[in-house]
């Protein structure tokens, strides 16, 4: 995994987390993550990113998306958002705006039947 892979992957973790205020254990959830990656420069990039404005955050990750992950294979794009989804579960709940965020983003990388398959296997 080449360094703006992790990016892109702790971004779209970090970002699915902030959409409603990350917690300690999702902020631990994200470490573990970025430990079992070998990413943790990387989620400090992701966290600064979204801390430069959080408002625009989901915008701006959009592009940076665009450039890093929608070229990927169906595969590999589903990956990243199963990453994410299972991650949501260790937490115990997801909430609505996290699963529209993710369900959102599965749809412009056009992954979206995909993803529900994974979910309702799950």
């Amino acid at each position: 995994m080449t360094i703006q892979d992790k990016r892109a992957l702790m971004l779209l973790k970090s970002l699915i987390f902030h959409y409603h205020g990350l917690d300690e254990d999702e902020n631990k959830i994200l470490t573990e993550s970025a430990r079992q990656y070998e990413a943790m420069e990387e989620l400090d990039w992701a966290n600064a990113f979204i801390a430069e404005d959080y408002l625009s955050a989901f915008e701006r990750s959009r592009e940076f998306f665009n450039q890093t992950i929608k070229p990927k294979s169906k595969e590999v794009k589903l990956d990243y958002l199963k990453s994410v989804w299972e991650d949501n579960n260790k937490k115990g709940y997801l909430t609505e705006m996290e699963a529209t965020a993710m369900l959102n983003l599965a749809k412009e990388w056009d992954i979206q039947k995909e993803l529900m398959e994974h979910v309702r296997e799950g």
